[in-house]
């Protein structure tokens, strides 16, 4: 049987650019007669560290540690018939083990669903900057059998280093994400918007529309963050919710419309549109800022919309707040468009035979 290595920074359903980009494949991996194994770095107390400033030592071990599994790793390579990496082995400027890799009989896929080639380093890391070589990207491009880029914008950047690849969308599992029963509500209509302690900056640039927003409707509205539980912006009435895989899919029912603000920059361009997509997945009606793949997914006023200004963002959402049939219909057409386009059923098979070709060849 064929085996493959996945190769990723955070444990299993941590994650959300590995939960769907490749963890809810594995399934449709192992009915074909693969058999799948999972090497990851970074553990529950690990993420207590990585993310506040300070903790030098503890950062310093982790590190360590880190060069310790891929150790490993590289000790049973020969094993494999594929090894999958996700973005990079290490996290940092290092290509020691992505080299170690290539000189094994697997062969090596690259994925990537953001524009890693660029410097983006958490405030609470800005000290360990050096460390990091975002220009590493292209060289882990150019030493891959086949790279699998998230959408058009990253694919063309990729092509220059590697003409073997391929456009895989992000995708989520319908089956999981069903939508909420809708049912009559005297309550406040429910604006939300998900992701994550470092894209809680995003968040940011809706702000001037939900205030303008909030004076308009009071009490008739409600803002939910979800992601980053010490967020907090009083004036909106808002306090962030953590992240719960647990709670996950009943964090995001609880919204009516869901919101994902993007600035028009290179970083954002390579966006996959994960959080518009979950939402949309769940039948709830989605306003995305027309940045890279957002304008692809959204087809303005009929599946979700699109805006531009704080005057279309006020607007289009003041539309899905006054009309409940609105938000009902848009939020139909939303889901049927994961269905058709992004989700897992739609994709898995031609998954699994990218896999099954590229060890054929």
């Amino acid at each position: 049987m064929p085996r493959v290595l996945f190769v990723a920074s955070h444990r299993p359903e941590r994650s959300p650019g590995q939960r769907f980009r490749f963890e809810q494949y594995i399934g449709a991996l192992e009915r074909a007669g693969w058999v799948c194994d999972h090497s990851h770095l970074v553990t529950a107390e690990d993420d207590r560290i990585l993310y506040q400033r300070g903790n030098y030592f503890d950062k310093a071990r982790f590190v360590r540690r880190c060069h310790g599994i891929r150790q490993l790793d590289v000790a049973r390579m020969q094993n494999y018939d594929v090894i999958f990496l996700y973005r990079e082995a290490l996290m940092t400027r290092s290509i020691r083990y992505e080299l170690k890799f290539r000189s094994s009989r697997a062969k090596l896929i690259f994925d990537f669903d953001d524009s890693v080639w660029l410097p983006n380093v958490s405030e609470a890391n800005r000290r360990w900057s050096w460390m990091k070589d975002a220009s590493k990207t292209s060289k882990l491009i150019g030493l891959s059998d086949l790279v699998f880029a998230g959408n058009e914008y990253l694919a063309d950047y990729a092509k220059k280093f590697n003409s073997n690849t391929l456009i895989v969308p992000t995708t989520i599992d319908t089956e999981e994400y069903q939508p909420k029963q809708m049912v009559p509500s005297n309550g406040p209509v429910v604006i939300g918007w998900s992701g994550s302690i470092t894209t809680i900056q995003h968040f940011k640039y809706a702000i001037p529309a939900l205030k303008v927003l909030k004076d308009k409707y009071g009490d008739r509205i409600a803002i939910r963050v979800i992601g980053d539980g010490s967020y907090a912006e009083p004036i909106l009435g808002v306090k962030g919710l953590p992240w719960n895989k647990a709670t996950e899919l009943d964090d995001l029912r609880a919204m009516d419309i869901g919101i994902m603000p993007l600035p028009d920059d290179e970083w954002a361009r390579g966006k996959c549109g994960l959080k518009g997509l979950q939402y949309m997945a769940l039948g709830i009606p989605t306003i995305m800022s027309p940045v890279g793949v957002n304008s692809d997914i959204i087809r303005d006023g009929e599946n979700g919309f699109l805006a531009t200004s704080t005057e279309e963002w006020v607007a289009k959402i003041s539309r899905l707040i006054d009309d409940a049939e609105l938000r009902l219909r848009v939020g139909a057409a939303a889901r049927n468009t994961v269905v058709d386009r992004y989700s897992l059923k739609a994709w898995q098979e031609r998954y699994v035979g990218y896999y099954d070709q590229l060890i054929r060849r």
